[in-house]
């Protein structure tokens, strides 16, 4: 197939089985995974198909109710898309497991067998899904030197919030504002989750230093976007769907007033660096993120709003060793020292 990872998963099923049996080499094997599928995974009857999936741990509400409580509990079997042609999906991918031809949907709760792409596959000690933050890299790097395995997806507040509400996650960091209250993060904390609080950062306009159509941005006490941002040849990069950094941009552009969206309004980088990177390599000519990324980009940087980062975890896993680790490096003078350092209101 022309699509890569229809290839792929052809390749696996029929090429290097051939390929083993014409070396007259053993069968390579790798042993399946039982795991619990979190919810249903819809299929089309009549062939066989293949999900991707990523493993977690799993919480004690997804253990089946006949194990016996010296059992350990099978991790979580995360479907992270079938698109034939996601590669990227394929790399996050830590096995698959196939949906007979004749199944049209597996249930929420089932126990599947999943194979595994690597053979050091391992359940991560720490899963965290929600928005991006250079901050957030720096305390991953401490994780690390502690030896913890930690895996993190860029999927938005949005994406954060409800992997901690099914439970798909250990943590998921946000900065979401209710325009209600003025209040960051509190009012969004689903029901079983608790709010850990992080630090600061200030969110910005950023785009080259040498251009001179966004060089006069609007002063005062609550900024605006420039007309300038509607020019059809000036280019947006704009943030994933379900960012609160998107969610901030939509409210800019309505308090702009009616008109066209900017061109580039669909083009996404799913982190702060991926919209510096953009403007300073001049695919983009503007975009929002923080400042951090911006100076160290070399980029103009004109000052939207400071906001909050916080963390949402999930009350039942809270007492877990790493998260008891990510908390406590959380709070550790050294690194809230770093961050001022790097810009951070810490």
């Amino acid at each position: 197939p022309g699509f890569p990872t229809s290839a792929l998963f052809t390749f696996h099923e029929f090429v290097a089985p051939l390929v083993r049996a014409l070396a007259g080499a053993r069968e390579a094997h790798l042993p399946a995974i039982a795991a619990i599928l979190p919810h249903d995974l819809a299929s089309e009857r009549g062939r066989r198909e293949y999900a991707l999936v990523q493993l977690l741990a799993s919480p004690e509400g997804h253990a089946p109710s006949d194990m016996s409580p010296a059992t350990p509990s099978p991790p979580i079997a995360l479907p992270i898309g079938k698109g034939s042609g996601s590669v990227t999906a394929f790399c996050r991918a830590d096995g698959f497991l196939a949906v007979p031809r004749q199944t049209e949907r597996l249930l929420a709760g089932d126990a599947v067998s999943v194979a595994p792409i690597d053979r050091d596959t391992v359940t991560p000690d720490l899963v965290i899904v929600g928005s991006h933050c250079t901050g957030l890299e720096r305390l991953v790097d401490r994780l690390h030197a502690e030896g913890l395995t930690v895996r993190v997806l860029a999927q938005g507040s949005q994406g954060g919030l409800a992997a901690a509400a099914r439970g798909h996650c250990d943590i998921a960091p946000i900065h979401l504002l209710d325009p209600a209250t003025g209040e960051y993060n509190a009012p969004f904390v689903p029901d079983g989750c608790d709010l850990v609080p992080g630090y600061g950062r200030m969110q910005g306009l950023v785009s080259r230093q040498d251009d001179p159509r966004l060089a006069d941005l609007p002063t005062g006490d609550r900024f605006r976007l420039p007309a300038a941002v509607r020019d059809p040849d000036v280019f947006l990069v704009n943030r994933n769907r379900g960012s609160g950094t998107r969610l901030l941009l939509d409210a800019l552009l309505a308090d702009l007033g009616p008109g066209p969206r900017p061109s580039g309004y669909s083009h996404e980088a799913r982190s702060h660096s991926g919209v510096a990177a953009c403007v300073a390599q001049g695919r983009a000519d503007w975009g929002v993120a923080i400042s951090t990324v911006a100076r160290d980009a070399g980029l103009r940087f004109a000052p939207i709003r400071a906001e909050r980062y916080d963390f949402v975890v999930p009350r039942a896993r809270r007492e877990r060793p790493a998260e008891r680790a990510f908390m406590r490096l959380l709070a550790d003078p050294d690194l809230r020292a770093e961050l001022r350092a790097a810009g951070f209101l810490a």
